[in-house]
This record gives C-alpha cells, structure tokens and sequence, in this order.
C-alpha cells in the first residue's frame, strides 16, 4: 500500500515572518503612598571571602590537619595553581588584609578584583603596598 503525496513529509524550508515589539507602558499609580524604596543588597566582597579562605587553609596546613598546599588542592577540587593564587594573599600587609576583610559588594558590585588585589601583593615590600593599595582604593 503507496501512501498518497500529501501524506508524506515535506522537506524543511525556509519560513519568513514578520515580528514587532510591542513596548507597554509602566504602569502608574495615582495618588497613594509610593513604593517602599529597595533595599540595598550588601554581602562581604569576593576578595574578603577568598582572603579568609587564604587564612583558612594556612591554618589548616599549620596545624597539621593537610599536609601541603597540594592536598588543599586535592580535596577543595582546586588546582595547585589556584591554592598559591590564594595563599599568595596572604603576603599583603596586616593592615591592608584588614581593610579587605571588610569590604562589601554592593547590589551585586565587587569592588576589585582578586587580580588586581594580587597584584597589590606583589608590589613588593609592605610600603610599596600601601602606596599600591592607596592607588586601588582610589579606583572604588
């Protein structure tokens, strides 16, 4: 038994449509009391968690609890790269992880990154980060 032409698919072909964006209008009320305003989102800064964790896995490898950088690595699923990444934070002056320690994202907005806080560790001699760090914080 042939089944009939119509009945058999068709080959996919190229359709064409015409679209349009319908913009509506916000809808605003009158009269009554306005919406409460938003609340600020705040939430400790990535750099302040990555630091922290920094402290906590030289605690750990301190106290015996690992046995190197590495094992971090292995049991955090980090590479060995990552974990020097953040144990390098902890070369920053005190003061200056103290002031890291509390800093905030706000709405979601960090305000440096780990790089760039690196690259304040790196800056060589703890003077040398304070001047690097007064330039950064300039920049937030």
């Amino acid at each position: 038994m042939s089944a009939s032409p119509e009945s058999q698919p068709r080959e996919a072909g190229l359709v064409s449509a015409h679209f349009h964006r319908v913009r509506r209008a916000k809808v605003r009320l009158r009269g009554g009391a306005p919406p409460p305003p938003r609340e600020v989102a705040r939430r400790p800064a990535h750099v302040a968690r990555m630091l922290a964790l920094a402290h906590h896995v030289e605690s750990a490898i301190e106290r015996g609890l690992v046995a190197s950088a590495a094992d971090v690595a292995g049991q955090l699923g980090f590479t060995r790269a990552r974990v020097t990444h953040l144990l390098d934070l902890l070369l920053l002056a005190p003061d200056i992880q103290e002031e890291v320690l509390f800093l905030e994202a706000v709405d979601g907005s960090e305000p440096l990154s780990e790089r760039g806080l690196r690259a304040v560790a790196h800056a060589g001699t703890w003077a040398a980060q304070r001047d690097r760090w007064r330039e950064v914080k300039a920049s937030f």
